[in-house]
């Protein structure tokens, strides 16, 4: 008789959950790089880097608590490890360190003597200027935008949305010609694809899916006067900067026209409104007489939406105050909204903004810019989206 051998199994289970921990990981740390953009914002769209590198530099923004979750050993050999008697509840503290308080204190420094424990860690993680562009432009819209005359039509997209008998051979539908095929040998009682014939070909057509976009203009303004300082300057063409990429970014047909004024008023190119700089006094109605002057020539409002913007410091001769106010009311009877932006980092009077608080007209909008933070505050002045209110 054979003997009988007991025989043992192991029945186990793998933990699949393992595997996607380099996944979970990596999104754990897009969601706190996409939160670090969000929180800021403010400080990223005025940073310098980005402005003078023409947005083609990727910038580091610190995050906290970015590393990943270790063991870490425990120096001071403190015994925290005792038994409970089972009656604790979620929220009670089980325990207190005496030294955790004296520890952070030495580890961050008080500026006094060097600390001697660990502080709070921040990482620093690469930004590009893409990322920043998709958290801020999601907020933003060009305002009281219109259908215009004569607007453009622009293809968005081929469809292929019918199938007929006749068309090209590039465009024959295989799944369509072969089923039709397989029915007609069916019906002749030939269970088979083959023959095909020319009867049986199907070709994909198509339809163009078209949208009429409505044409707008921007015509930017900055006073580059010897009263509008480095900070001055920094801050108009920061806001422009962002400006300029929103627009182009989220519509297909937007224009722009560059006014640089002194006392006198001239069009530049784009390169020159972001580099050069000039002197001299201030008459800011010469940018609005400008600008009047591009509208009549190039942009007429039955076909164009218009946008003019200026930036300036505020520093205007009182004489000409009166001429601007006219001027501007003229300019919003052809355009969709005016946008005036003073860079006033000092709370010192201003006489053209003194001038502009007396405007009631809703397309009138401006915002007055203290700090670089600001740049972002203007953008989501200028530009909020029609559902929300500022």
């Amino acid at each position: 008789m054979a003997e009988e051998h007991e025989h043992n199994f192991v029945v186990s289970q793998e933990n699949w959950s393992l595997h996607r921990k380099g996944y979970q990981d990596q999104q754990r740390h897009n969601d706190k790089v996409k939160d670090a953009i969000k929180n800021n914002l403010p400080d990223l769209v005025s940073e310098e880097n980005i402005i003078m590198s023409n947005g083609r530099d990727v910038v580091k923004i610190p995050i906290r608590s970015l590393d990943e979750y270790k063991i870490r050993y425990n120096y001071e050999k403190s015994k925290h490890v005792g038994q409970g008697d089972g009656e604790s509840e979620v929220g009670d503290v089980i325990a207190r360190d005496p030294n955790a308080s004296q520890q952070g204190q030495q580890g961050q420094g008080n500026g006094k003597k060097a600390g001697d424990q660990p502080g709070t860690d921040f990482y620093e993680s690469e930004v590009s200027i893409a990322e920043i562009e998709e958290a801020l432009f999601q907020e933003l819209e060009l305002p009281n935008l219109e259908q215009k005359d004569e607007a453009e039509i622009t293809t968005e997209k081929i469809e292929f949305n019918d199938v007929r008998k006749k068309g090209l051979m590039g465009n024959v539908d295989k799944k369509r010609t072969i089923l039709t095929a397989l029915k007609r040998n069916a019906r002749e009682g030939k269970a088979q694809i083959t023959p095909i014939y020319n009867d049986d070909l199907r070709f994909k057509t198509w339809n163009e899916v078209i949208r009429r976009d409505s044409k707008a203009v921007v015509i930017a303004m900055m006073d580059t006067s010897a009263s509008m300082g480095t900070f001055e300057k920094y801050m108009a063409r920061s806001f422009f900067f962002w400006m300029n990429r929103f627009l182009r970014t989220k519509y297909d047909t937007v224009e722009f026209e560059f006014i640089a004024h002194h006392t006198e008023a001239k069009v530049v190119s784009e390169e020159d409104f972001f580099s050069k700089g000039e002197s001299g006094g201030t008459i800011c109605s010469s940018a609005y007489y400008k600008a009047l002057e591009v509208i009549e020539e190039k942009f007429n409002p039955r076909s164009y939406n218009i946008y003019p913007f200026h930036f300036s410091d505020g520093e205007n001769i009182s004489s000409d105050n009166a001429t601007c106010i006219d001027l501007v009311h003229e300019i919003m009877e052809k355009s969709n909204m005016f946008g005036y932006g003073e860079v006033n980092g000092y709370n010192r009077y201003s006489t053209l903004m003194n001038a502009y608080k007396n405007i009631e007209d809703p397309k009138f909008k401006h915002y007055i810019l203290k700090e670089k933070a600001d740049v972002y505050h203007a953008m989501k002045s200028f530009f909020h989206k029609q559902s929300e209110k500022v």
